[in-house]
């Protein structure tokens, strides 16, 4: 398995923007802090858990139109385990890929959620994670013009596959982001 930091170089290699190359280090952290405080994942299974949450787009700048499916072979190439490859696969509906394992389904649904959290983030007074919680993320969802290009079905559906309620995966999330708010500036 290749570790963290072969990830975080894959991801730098074939991610030039910053903003996604952040939106790869919120996944991972929320990812993990699912992986931990609600399903009891320990190392070094967790470094599996880091690199899907990591990698889930690394290939989105290279390949637009084939995304996620040209990552998945370069990870199958470089020796990612089959739990990545799958969760890499399954992070969109729009790959058609079944999300079976619990990995699947916490990429899924951190994924779309981490970056419209950031995003209510952003618009608070303070621009501080301090300030989100799941009334303002509802708030917001209801504004069709914010943050336009996020799934407002799949914040929810995330919540559903992994059977959490949809204000405490609001709250895991903002949870799960506050870990790396410093590399966010949040």
């Amino acid at each position: 398995m290749p570790t963290r930091a072969d990830a975080w170089t894959l991801l730098r290699e074939w991610t030039q923007g910053e903003n996604l190359r952040k939106h790869g280090l919120a996944v991972e952290a929320t990812v993990a802090w699912y992986g931990e405080n609600k399903f009891g994942v320990r190392e070094p299974e967790l470094e599996t858990w880091r690199a899907a949450g990591l990698l889930h787009d690394f290939d989105y700048e290279r390949y637009p139109d084939s995304h996620p499916t040209k990552g998945a072979e370069e990870l199958r190439r470089l020796g990612y385990p089959n739990d990545v490859v799958e969760a890499v696969l399954g992070h969109g509906d729009h790959t058609g890929v079944p999300r079976n394992s619990i990995l699947a389904k916490t990429v899924y649904a951190c994924d779309e959620m981490a970056g419209f959290v950031i995003a209510v983030a952003y618009v608070r007074p303070n621009r501080s994670l301090d300030e989100v919680d799941a009334r303002a993320v509802t708030k917001k969802m209801k504004d069709k013009g914010f943050a336009r290009q996020v799934p407002r079905d799949q914040l929810e559906k995330g919540a559903q596959e992994l059977g959490v309620p949809f204000e405490e995966h609001v709250e895991n999330v903002v949870a799960g982001l506050k870990t790396v708010r410093g590399e966010l500036g949040l």
